[in-house]
């Protein structure tokens, strides 16, 4: 991969993972699950403050109340409606961090600050799954600095549980950030990067025709079936991009992009190719996509951003596709669909433009050749 698609993953990384679980319903529950984390980690420090054996002074559980009321705040965000924002998530972690060296440095007992500081693990696993390594390393570094200075004031009376305590609070903060990022890659592997789009989670351009050649391949020897291309574009994003913001913006594409995975067909083959743009691509027993495009256009309409969408859609019989070089046919029918939306678009957007069965440039060569010598091979 190049350095460009590396840091084009490390940009988008926490709403490629957003996106990612938001495919699979498992968004609303990341949610809570954090919200509930942060709670318990407010929690806790309080209830050693104002018990025993707690903060020192009266100073110290101010302090301890002042950062419950923070982590409060924090678990708000999470059980919000909507996913919270990167720099939300990033500020989070920040005072997290923070929060998590005081309320273990102002214990009493330097024992149970140590204890605490494996609060730390938390904190770490939830960067190494969602966030950068440049935070991770600033999330070290806090926790880091506090186990040392808890480790040396339990030296003085107990170096050998100093050592071996703080030995193993690094060893658990390691561990549960090593099996995280472990876990990522497994998910977040170059396959995958190769055929997902980072935000979105849909198929790229290069996995979309893929995927679309092989479905060409595999039905249109004998079938009466349409293939249904469409190519569909987001009315005034770059208006609400200028105006909400890049995040604004981002939020509405994963919106939509969810919004159409749960729309469209379950064979049905779904891409995001440009920053307002996504293909469609379905298997029809009739030459009429009315119904499947209308539902399209309907869904991006009520979506959370309220945007709607040019749409160009092209229908052709499978049955003369055969033989036929799949990625020469699809390229065709992309340039079909993309001069129909264009035209959609200076209509005023909103709308669908149809082209059904045109006469393909591709079918005029002459089929077999040596694409049918590799299919057959």
């Amino acid at each position: 991969m190049t350095a460009g698609g590396r840091k084009e993953r490390s940009r988008d990384h926490y709403y490629w993972l957003t996106a990612f679980l938001a495919a699979r319903g498992a968004q609303t529950t990341t949610c809570r699950a954090i919200a509930a984390f942060i709670t318990f980690c407010g929690i806790i420090p309080l209830a050693l403050a104002f018990g025993s054996p707690g903060a020192s002074g009266t100073w110290d559980r101010w302090v301890a109340v002042v950062g419950g009321v923070a982590a409060f705040a924090m678990a708000a965000c999470w059980l919000r409606s909507r996913w919270p924002a990167r720099i939300t998530s990033e500020v989070c972690v920040v005072v997290g961090s923070l929060y998590t060296a005081i309320a273990t440095l102002i214990q009493g007992d330097p024992v149970v600050g140590l204890l605490g500081s494996t609060a730390f693990a938390i904190v770490g696993g939830f960067v190494a799954l969602f966030h950068s390594m440049r935070l991770l390393m600033f999330m070290w570094l806090v926790g880091g600095a506090t186990i040392v200075v808890l480790a040396v004031r339990i030296a003085e009376t107990n170096p050998a549980l100093a050592v071996c305590g703080a030995l193993l609070v690094a060893l658990v903060n390691a561990f549960v950030v090593f099996a995280c990022r472990t876990l990522l890659r497994s998910i977040n592997s170059e396959a995958m990067f190769d055929d997902v789009e980072p935000l979105t989670s849909l198929l790229t351009r290069d996995a979309f025709a893929e995927k679309v050649a092989t479905l060409m391949s595999s039905r249109a020897r004998g079938d009466d079936r349409y293939l249904a291309v469409a190519v569909v574009n987001l009315d005034s994003f770059s208006l609400l991009q200028d105006m909400a913001g890049v995040v604004a913006a981002n939020r509405a594409r994963v919106a939509i992009g969810q919004q159409l995975r749960e729309t469209v067909r379950r064979v049905a083959v779904l891409a995001h190719v440009a920053e307002a743009e996504f293909f469609i691509a379905d298997i029809l027993t009739s030459d009429d996509p009315s119904p499947f495009v209308e539902r399209v256009r309907a869904t991006i309409a009520t979506s959370p951003s309220r945007l709607t969408a040019s749409i160009g859609v092209v229908s052709t019989p499978l049955s003369p596709l055969a033989g036929h070089p799949p990625y020469d046919v699809l390229d065709e029918l992309l340039g079909i669909a993309t001069t129909a939306m264009r035209q959609a678009r200076r209509e005023g957007g909103n709308r669908v433009k149809q082209v059904l069965s045109p006469a393909l440039a591709v079918l005029d060569r002459p089929s077999g050749g040596a694409w049918e010598s590799e299919e057959s091979a």
